[in-house]
């Protein structure tokens, strides 16, 4: 019998890769995740445009290869896929081979130029972008036990939690080394090993080009006292129940991430920064616009609100950037850590 069926214990990276990615999970449904939550992607095409800006400064440095390869992790239904080929220049659209990496099935109206991969090609040169991938990676929880010792966290199919055996060997390393959770009882530390693992494993297949991580994020100097693993359904924040009808997430240590995948020139931005140095800023046009050209005022107007929820600080704008140059220079170097 399932351990869904028996309501076995389990630690919760097998939970949540069963209900996420199992036969029936949450990233196998019909509807996608857009059907749940919202990402950048989402909120504007001033995102994907973007995108295609930094996709642009790539193929600049590279010196216009073709194919020129842009790879979109966790595709979702190909939406960011579509709008970078959407925005691109057509000499450079004409030259860019788009893959969008996603377990589900291809969505029959997606465009017959961008391919369909369950895995990332084994090379590539070109852009590496992964946009809410490592947040969905699911990795082991510990929770400190009344004697001071990280224990793992059990969970059956409902979301009833207990603590199982004492936290050890390579994931007791990553623990002491990037979320050591002290020796208070209830404590949480999320063990981001399998994330550092999966971008490495990814960032391993790029010959020349840039690899990119955007995801909430945080790291060593304020790591959450008590974890953030949750779940969104239908667009609320939820309980994270590990039976296939939510999402579950918990934010990335791109720290680790960075020093997993470790490249000269590897940098952390936020996505307020990253998204600015894009030209996506979020002024507001010049009100005498309004009296002389309205309905180019109005545009104007709706594109700056967009890019402002895109980069806004308390929001979007938060997210992490994980910037990785494999036999480039910095194409991102306008940007401005903040």
């Amino acid at each position: 019998m399932t351990a869904e069926v028996t309501g076995e214990w389990r630690g919760w990276r097998a939970a949540a890769e069963a209900a996420l990615y199992g036969p029936g999970g949450f990233y196998r449904r019909p509807e996608g995740p857009v059907g749940h939550f919202r990402t950048s992607v989402h909120a504007s095409p001033l995102f994907a445009g973007a995108v295609a800006r930094l996709l642009c400064r790539v193929d600049e440095v590279l010196g216009r290869p073709a194919p020129l390869d842009f790879v979109d992790m966790a595709a979702g239904r190909g939406e960011l896929a579509t709008g970078v080929l959407a925005a691109l220049p057509a000499d450079v659209a004409a030259r860019t081979r788009a893959c969008a990496v996603e377990i589900a099935d291809r969505p029959q109206s997606l465009d017959q130029r961008i391919e369909w991969l369950p895995e990332p090609p084994r090379r590539i040169t070109g852009l590496l972008f992964a946009n809410e991938w490592l947040d969905n990676v699911p990795l082991e929880v510990a929770e400190v036990d009344p004697a001071g010792v990280p224990r793992l966290v059990l969970v059956r199919v409902d979301g009833t939690e207990r603590l199982g055996e004492p936290v050890a060997g390579a994931e007791a390393d990553w623990l002491a080394r990037w979320w050591p959770p002290g020796r208070a009882a209830g404590t949480r530390a999320e063990i981001g090993l399998p994330r550092d693992e999966a971008w490495a494993g990814v960032v391993g297949a790029l010959e020349r080009g840039l690899a990119v991580a955007v995801d909430y994020a945080h790291t060593a100097r304020a790591r959450p006292p008590f974890g953030t693993l949750t779940g969104f359904r239908q667009g609320r924040e939820t309980a994270p129940l590990p039976d296939g009808s939510c999402d579950i997430t918990a934010h990335v240590a791109l720290d680790a991430c960075a020093t997993a995948g470790s490249l000269p020139g590897t940098r952390l931005l936020t996505q307020r920064g990253a998204l600015r140095a894009l030209g996506v800023t979020g002024a507001r046009p010049p009100l005498q616009l309004a009296s002389t050209r309205p309905a180019e005022y109005v545009r104007a107007l709706a594109t700056a609100g967009a890019a402002a929820e895109l980069t806004a600080t308390g929001g979007l704008g938060d997210f992490g950037w994980l910037v990785q140059p494999v036999g480039i220079p910095d194409v991102l170097a306008d940007a401005v850590a903040d």
